[in-house]
Order: C-alpha cells, then sequence, then structure tokens
C-alpha cells in the first residue's frame, strides 16, 4: 500500500491567505466599474435625489388643507407604508418631523428631519393618462320597447300625463303578453296516473 501526503494545514492556511489579499485588492476595481456602469440610472440633481442619496426612502406625494391645519402625505416605499402627517409633528414609525413647507415654485418642497439628518423632498407629479376622446353620455335607444313608453315621460308631468303614461305601460304589457302567448306552445294536461287494483 502507498501512502499518500497530504498538504499540511499550514500550506493551506497561507494558499487561503493569498487568495484572499488578491480578492481585496481586485475589490475597489470592481466598485469603480460599479459605479460608472452604462446601465444604472443617471444621477439628477433634484431634491429627491438628494434625498435619496441620504438613503432616505420617503416620498412627497400630497398636501390637503384640512380645519386642523394642512397635512402632508408621506410615504417609505421600503416599509410600504404611509401617513398622512402635519407640521412639526413626530412620525412613530417612520420617525421623521416635517420641518418646513414651501408652497412656492413649480411645485411644492418639504424639509425633513429623519435621524439627523435633514433633507428636501418635492411633491411628486402626478401622472395622467388620457383614456381618449369621452364619448357620448347619452345612452343609446331601447329598440324593444315602443316609442308610447318612452316618449311618454315628463319632467314635470301632470295628472293627465301622468294618467297617459300609465296607460302606455298597461297596453305595453297586455300586447308582450299577447306575445308570450302566440309563441308558447300549448299546453297539454298530463294523463292521470293510472288506478291502483
Amino acid at each position: 500500500m502507498i501512502a499518500r501526503r497530504t498538504p499540511s494545514r499550514r500550506l493551506l492556511a497561507l494558499a487561503a491567505a493569498a487568495l484572499l489579499a488578491l480578492a481585496m485588492r481586485a475589490a475597489p476595481a470592481e466598485s469603480s466599474r460599479a459605479s460608472s456602469s452604462p446601465f444604472l440610472p443617471a444621477q439628477t440633481a433634484t431634491p429627491n435625489a438628494a434625498a435619496a442619496a441620504n438613503n432616505a426612502t420617503l416620498d412627497f406625494l400630497g398636501v390637503m388643507d384640512l380645519p386642523d391645519g394642512r397635512r402632508f402625505r408621506i410615504i417609505d416605499a421600503q416599509k410600504k407604508t404611509g401617513v398622512w402627517i402635519g407640521l412639526n409633528e413626530l412620525e412613530p414609525k417612520l420617525n421623521f418631523v416635517i420641518k418646513q413647507h414651501d408652497p412656492s415654485g413649480p411645485r411644492d418642497t418639504i424639509t425633513v428631519e429623519q435621524a439627523g439628518r435633514s433633507f428636501t423632498l418635492q411633491l411628486r407629479e402626478g401622472k395622467v393618462v388620457s383614456s381618449g376622446a369621452a364619448g357620448s353620455m347619452v345612452p343609446p335607444p331601447m329598440s324593444n320597447v315602443p316609442a308610447a313608453v318612452t316618449n311618454a315621460v315628463v319632467v314635470n308631468p301632470s295628472p293627465a300625463d301622468e294618467q297617459a303614461r300609465l296607460d302606455a305601460v298597461v297596453a305595453e304589457v297586455a300586447r308582450r303578453r299577447a306575445l308570450r302567448d302566440q309563441s308558447a306552445p300549448p299546453v297539454t294536461p298530463a294523463p292521470p296516473p293510472p288506478a291502483r287494483p
């Protein structure tokens, strides 16, 4: 039997340390490539981009004036929660305070303080998509109802108008019953059951 030599533990530890050192040297090069990747979105200089740079996940969606004051709709995209909150109110779940509101300019902005950081959020612009040209709101005429019934309806009917409409409805019901009776097959009575002995 031939004895096999196994590498010593020191040699394995030395090889692992060399590989780790080599990987650490290559890591900064990879991170610089990732920051300049053409597949990442371009950085913009908007207040929301500044908040994103501060790792903030808050977004400003709306403003509502209520009798007790103005409220702001803030959502946290990571936690998938949102709140309506007023100025200088502490939000315990998301841990932030709205310090200032600026309604001037093309869109409202608010200054938010969260975890000791202060940043500005701009009101998100709503996206409205047209569903096409608005169609006629007049319903199509009913083809199976005679004009005597539909034309007899008036806005402020007099007793005579109301009686004429009711007479037209009675005549229409009688007409439909006659049509139904004509189209139905004749009903023949069932034969009596056989008598028992």
